[in-house]
């Protein structure tokens, strides 16, 4: 018995979404039977586990999948026992993309001119029952949930609008049945009634399904006679479970690919097992390249959790650390409650245990990588690099490693990065600190009034411009015993330490005495923005530059505080002055003899302004910089 027919439409983004998905794809539409036995697999999974709680919940003594194709009517039916859903699921779930993130997806497939990646992007959104109208021109789905009495018909054209309706009579579970639009090499839709077709797909992506995925099949006996016999597509081999010497590369790959949603191979994979107190198989890959959403708020790590094959949950955060959550892969223990909760997780010291053997094993792998395969190293690097460096600010058990596994560019080879071990062995002699300088791009860093004294008399400089880098520095006090110096930080007088032009005392005390007057006026004429001015030994060419203390906060990362919602009091700065710079010695000339004082106070702003600018600084009132500076340059034409 059946209700009335209701008919709603779909939200606005969900409607633009499945016109891209339909019209923007144009070729592996094979995934579609991949995300469906996908989704089919979670709702075995999800009764199974609910199952755990509740047993009168529904049968779960022979879950599976089912194919079935009907020629004829030219539909092709995914049908699974699982969980099933609820009218109130099947609207929240299918009429609306907003709750689940994938309204990012629009822009993505917008901008991709690729087809594999289009593809690999339906995937990585978790929209896979879109997908199913790049073949179909009318999905019917029939659903009732496990416990309720009742089941519901969802159907659409995926035009705009979809229909619901209450029916009687519908087995718990799943099945969604595809009205194919016919085959066309043009649009590259296969004949996806075709059995070989069938099986060659579910090969491809669902072979590893834990649960079997039957179909049946036309046989032909030697009497020519015919018959009809269930076949079950999937091997439904945990590869995980499987020694390691017994798996082939390939089927590594096609694992990854299944359960990853990603078209390349991974960068390395860690397949593992830990015998004693407490057993369990990992099965780990390090993608090759990141994700587009790897720093999305939403994004948590990649590894499943199984207990005794047995699925348990998605994105497992006791299993991996935020900053290796382009991780993927399966952990499956042995010695688990199949009803372990994520909280208890959380507190449970044999997860603790695992997750520091897993985090080992991961950093281990870049490890081996960087030593053995230097150009697979500086990929991955280039990919996941910015994520490691979260793991210097949360992981203290493996800093050293991390700093090892750190790569950077710097002033040495502006094609290369370089390592922190790679730059102490080019230190000079004498040098004894790691010297690095953050800034928004490479070009910034390079030319800031900060390095000039360090490149004219070669000194290499680490050149940090990924945002954490503000913070982790000042959290890693030194590597292999060298401490990491800012150049823009404290006090730096290369000329100690430099084999040649060396500063003599009475050269610094001449000097010192030539500005004693200079450096108080300034300091006090500035002291609304700094909190001292001096003499600089960093300066080579330009007059001016804005230096900190050597624990101040970077004016990048009060910024980055002030977005985030922290308000920290504003951290003046010094204003170091190049003494040979004919600006600098020209206003000593005037504040010794005395030039009115407006107009020295003026050049002061001035200066300190240029040395904001040069930095990438903000100006304090640019609106009074622009006249001060408009009007000095018209008085000297």
């Amino acid at each position: 018995m059946s209700s009335s027919v209701e008919t709603l439409e779909f939200q606005a983004e969900t409607r633009q979404l499945l016109q891209l998905v339909i019209h923007s794809i144009y070729s592996n539409k094979d995934i579609f039977l991949r995300e469906l036995i996908s989704n089919a697999s979670d709702a075995l999974d999800k009764l199974r586990l609910e199952s755990l709680t509740d047993s009168a919940l529904a049968e779960t003594t022979d879950l599976h999948i089912s194919l079935e194709v009907d020629k004829p009517a030219r539909t092709l039916t995914v049908r699974d026992n699982g969980i099933g859903m609820t009218r109130d699921d099947l609207v929240e779930v299918i009429g609306t993309i907003a709750k689940s993130g994938t309204a990012g997806l629009l822009e993505k497939l917008k901008e991709s001119k690729d087809n594999a990646t289009e593809a690999g992007l339906i995937g990585q959104f978790g929209v896979g029952f879109y997908s199913a109208f790049m073949v179909a021109d009318k999905v019917t789905l029939r659903t009732r949930r496990a416990g309720t009495d009742s089941g519901t018909q969802w159907e659409s054209d995926g035009e705009g609008t979809y229909a619901l309706q209450a029916v009687d009579g519908l087995p718990v579970g799943t099945s969604v049945t595809l009205h194919l639009k016919p085959a066309d090499s043009e649009d590259g839709l296969a004949d996806y009634l075709s059995e070989s077709k069938i099986r060659q797909i579910v090969k491809r992506y669902s072979d590893f399904i834990r649960w079997p995925i039957r179909m049946a099949a036309e046989r032909t006996d030697a009497d020519g006679g015919s018959s009809r016999e269930t076949d079950t597509l999937n091997s439904m081999k945990a590869l995980w479970a499987r020694p390691r010497s017994e798996v082939t590369e390939e089927e590594y790959n096609d694992f990854y690919q299944q359960t990853g949603h990603d078209w390349l191979p991974p960068a390395a994979t860690i397949h593992m097992r830990a015998e004693g107190t407490f057993e369990y198989e990992a099965l780990l890959f390090i993608p090759s390249q990141a994700p587009f959403d790897l720093f999305s708020r939403e994004t948590k790590p990649g590894v499943q959790l199984y207990v005794k094959r047995v699925f348990i949950m998605d994105d497992c955060e006791a299993l991996m650390p935020q900053y290796l959550r382009f991780v993927k892969g399966v952990v499956d223990a042995h010695d688990l409650s199949l009803n372990v909760s994520r909280e208890i997780l959380q507190h449970d010291r044999q997860i603790a245990g695992v997750r520091r053997r897993l985090v080992k094993k991961v950093l281990g792998a870049i490890k081996d990588m960087q030593s053995k395969d230097a150009e697979r190293y500086a990929k991955v690097w280039a990919q996941f690099g910015r994520v490691l460096k979260e793991g210097l600010l949360e992981d203290t058990d493996n800093t050293e490693t991390l700093l090892g596994l750190l790569s950077a560019a710097s002033t040495h080879d502006p094609e290369k990065t370089t390592t922190l071990r790679e730059y102490v062995e080019r230190m000079k002699d004498g040098q004894d600190a790691i010297y690095y300088l953050t800034g928004e791009t490479r070009a910034m860093v390079e030319n800031s009034p900060h390095m000039e004294a360090f490149a004219a008399k070669g000194y290499e400089v680490l050149i940090l411009t990924d945002p954490v880098d503000e913070v982790w520095v000042d959290r890693v006090p030194a590597f292999d015993g060298h401490r990491l110096q800012s150049v823009a930080k404290g006090q730096v007088d290369l000329a100690e330490s430099a084999d040649d032009g060396k500063e003599t005392d009475a050269d610094r005390t001449r000097r010192e005495q030539d500005f004693a007057d200079l450096l108080p006026w300034l300091t006090s004429t500035l002291s609304e923005h700094v909190k001292e001015v001096r003499l600089s030994s960093r300066l080579t060419t330009s007059a001016a530059c804005v230096v900190g203390d050597a624990h101040d906060v970077t004016p990048t990362l009060e910024k980055m505080y002030r977005a985030m919602g922290q308000q920290i009091p504003p951290v003046k700065r010094i204003l170091e002055l190049n003494p040979a710079h004919p600006l600098v010695t020209a206003l000593r000339t005037a504040h010794d003899s005395g030039v009115d004082d407006p107009a020295r106070a003026e050049i002061a702003e001035l200066i300190y302004g240029s040395a904001l600018l040069a930095e990438g600084g903000d100006l304090p009132d640019p609106a009074r910089f622009t006249r001060l500076l408009t009007d000095h340059l018209s008085r000297t034409l």
